[in-house]
Formats: C-alpha cells, structure tokens, sequence
C-alpha cells in the first residue's frame, strides 16, 4: 500500500497529514473587511441621500405678514381685557363719581354748573384715563409676552400701536360717550354736547398715545403708577386746555373748530411720534 507522507504505517490512530491546509482565523477576517466596508459605503450613501431628499423639501414658511401680527394683537388684547372687566369699569366708575360728586360738594346752582361743566368733564376724564395706564403694559410685561413682542419679525412700532388702539377702544372712546349724559347733570347746554363728545374722542386717543410712553418706561418698576403720573401730566395739559376750550367755545356760542383742529394737530403729531417712542421705551425697560 502507499505510504502516507508524515503517517506511521500501522496503527488504527486518525493520521493528519502536513499538507493538510489550515484555516487562519485572521485571514478569514481579513477576507471579510471588504464586505463590511462595502456595507458602510452603501449605508452612507443612503443617508446621504436621504439628507439630500430632506433638504431638498421646502420649509414651509409662515405666510402672515404684518397686518396679521396687528390684527392678532388687537384681537387678543381685547380677548383679554374683556375677561378683566374690572380693569376697563374702574376707569368709567371713577368718571362717573366724580362729576356726581362735585355738584354736592360745590352748589347745585345750574349756572355756576354750566361754567365749571367743560373744565371737570375734562379734568375728570384725564383722570380717569391716567387711571387705567399702568396696567398697559404690566401684565404683558409679568407674563413674558412683552419680550416675545421685542423678539417678534414684526416692527415692535406697530404691535405697540395695535396695544394703544385697544386702550383707548375700551377707555377713552367709553369716556367720550359717556361725557354727554353726564353734562347733563352739570346743566351743559345741549348744544355742546357733540363738541363735548367729539372733543373728548379726539383728546383722549392723544392721552393714550402720550401716556403709553411713560407705560413704557416705568413698566419694569414694582410701583410706577406716581411716577407715571408726574411723567405725562407736564404733556397732558396741552390736550386739556384745547379740549376744554372747545366745549366753553360752544357753551358761549363761537366757533369750536380752531380748538378741534388744534386738537386733531395734536392726535397727528402723537401718532407720528409716539409709536417710536413707546418702542426705545419698551427697549430699555426690558433691556436695561
């Protein structure tokens, strides 16, 4: 019989021959490498891919503008002043104390009321409207809105003008048609009754324009109602003597409309400039 190379030639054992090949556990690894790396290349490729696909869909951009912005706010600030409707009835309580309140403390005498009607009426409202200014800004300013306002792509000019609109909605045009009804407890001769209102209307959007500046600058301070007041009453009185000489213009028979185009001047300039105004104040108030 042949021999095998490297077997004994009797013994029933299992002979293993030299030449027997081995399998090397490194090159059997080895041999794998490609494949794994083919695998890698191929998955990254996919997500690469996939990244392309992604960025090659459109961001779908938010389509409203600016008009949107300032219908939101108009909305929401009247949403929410409404819901506090204590807030928007104190301003028009007080007015309406204190002319009830005046005829008892001076004299009934309807002649003396009649002088003195167009002076209280209107000393009387700018209270009344001062009265409601601190809170303007403050429960923005409490809640974190007021920044998300200075963070907004719109114009901070406008969104704090859609914030005046509503004061003045539900404070001073209230004030203006409630001053009629109460003329006629100070016996206001009827024919001055729409100056009165018109007057008023006028005035008391001035008043909110002006007074929303000193809103702004005093918003960040624990107790700013006094030094609001000592703020913008120095720029009431420009507003308050025109406004009442309107109404006593009427009483006495002459012409009304110098004061109410004096009056309308006024309203222009404040909404030329107050908007800017109240936006550096809300800037510094929230900034430092």
């Amino acid at each position: 019989s042949r021999e095998t190379a490297g077997c004994p030639r009797s013994g029933g054992g299992l002979c293993v021959s030299n030449d027997t090949p081995r399998v090397n556990r490194f090159t059997v690894a080895q041999t794998d490498i490609p494949r794994v790396k083919e695998k890698g290349l191929h998955s990254s490729s996919q997500s690469s891919e996939t990244a392309q696909q992604v960025s090659a869909v459109p961001l779908r951009e938010h389509s409203g503008g600016l008009m949107t912005a300032v219908k939101a706010t108009l909305v929401r600030d009247l949403t929410l002043l409404l819901r506090r409707r204590g807030e928007v009835l104190n301003p028009l309580v007080f007015f309406a104390l204190v002319i009830t309140l005046f005829p008892i403390a001076i004299s009934p005498d309807p002649e003396l009321l009649a002088v003195i009607a167009p002076g209280l009426l209107w000393v009387a409202a700018l209270l009344a409207a001062l009265l409601s200014l601190d809170s303007l800004f403050r429960s923005d300013y409490d809640d974190g809105s007021l920044e998300q306002l200075l963070l907004a792509p719109q114009p901070l000019v406008a969104l704090s003008l859609a914030k005046v609109a509503v004061h003045w909605l539900l404070t001073g045009l209230p004030l203006a048609l409630m001053a009629p009804i109460l003329g006629i407890m100070l016996a206001l001769p009827a024919g001055s009754y729409a100056v009165l209102a018109l007057s008023l209307a006028l005035g008391t959007a001035s008043l909110s324009l002006i007074g929303a500046i000193g809103a702004a600058l005093t918003v960040g301070l624990a107790r700013g109602g006094v030094l609001l007041s000592l703020l913008v009453l120095p720029l009431y009185i420009p507003v308050l003597i025109f406004g009442a000489g309107a109404v006593q213009a009427a009483i006495f028979g002459e012409g009304v409309s110098a004061h109410l185009a004096i009056l309308g001047a006024l309203l222009a300039a404040s909404l030329m400039l107050a908007p800017w105004a109240i936006a550096a104040s809300l800037r510094i108030s929230i900034n430092g």
